[in-house]
């Protein structure tokens, strides 16, 4: 969380701040590689969280040993491997499309759409290729989440304690909540047709999904 917004607001700040929109285009390519793996590492890490809570209500006598310090390294190291490699690959796919559109980015921050915008070639449609496998990889990801829901709460209205269901709904419903906002908007960001982007329209979804979850 920390990682993904510092890569974006403080840019954004100090550039409202001098009241300029300049970033290098070695600078851009870091901040969209950046905040890619923070935040692809972010989702990763919140449908572990699902399995983790899944096995802390479901399986509360197992969870020594499911989730053991073994086990959550491994599974924080698979997280963070697979977002640094998701990083490197959109940021080495979208930097290698020739840009003859301007240099302006209609965003706070260097963003893929933003960026493919200014492509003049149809070798664009390989990001947008990896994108929609992206967005399928997540979506899969979003479906293990709901199914570990299903499943907790089944689980947590068979708790006769009033006091041990509002204990667990509290638990696991600000997660759920932070994973619907992020996954939707990012979605949305992403996959929108061209007839209803307008700029105020994308500064809205892409803070509800940059900034917002954070």
């Amino acid at each position: 969380d920390l990682g993904s917004i510092s890569t974006t607001v403080p840019k954004s700040m100090t550039n409202s701040l001098w009241d300029t929109r300049a970033i290098s285009y070695s600078g851009c390519a870091a901040q969209l590689f950046f905040f890619f793996f923070f935040i692809s590492a972010e989702y990763y890490l919140l449908t572990v969280m699902a399995y983790d809570r899944y096995i802390a209500i479901c399986k509360p006598l197992h969870y020594g040993i499911l989730m053991g310090s073994r086990a959550c390294v491994q599974m924080a190291a698979a997280a963070w491997g697979s977002g640094f490699l998701y990083a490197l690959l959109h940021t080495g796919n979208t930097f290698s499309i020739p840009l003859c559109q301007g240099n302006t980015v209609d965003q706070f921050f260097c963003e893929i759409p933003q960026i493919l915008k200014l492509s003049c070639s149809d070798s664009y449609l390989r990001e947008v290729g990896l994108i929609a496998v992206s967005v399928c990889l997540g979506f899969g990801c979003f479906i293990f989440i709901v199914l570990s829901y299903v499943q907790i709460f089944t689980a947590v209205l068979r708790i006769p304690s009033e006091q041990g269901r509002h204990k667990a709904f509290s638990m696991c419903l600000p997660h759920l909540a932070v994973v619907s906002l992020f996954l939707s908007t990012i979605i949305f960001a992403y996959l929108k047709p061209p007839s209803i982007s307008s700029p105020a329209l994308n500064l809205v979804v892409t803070v509800l999904y940059s900034v917002v979850p954070p």
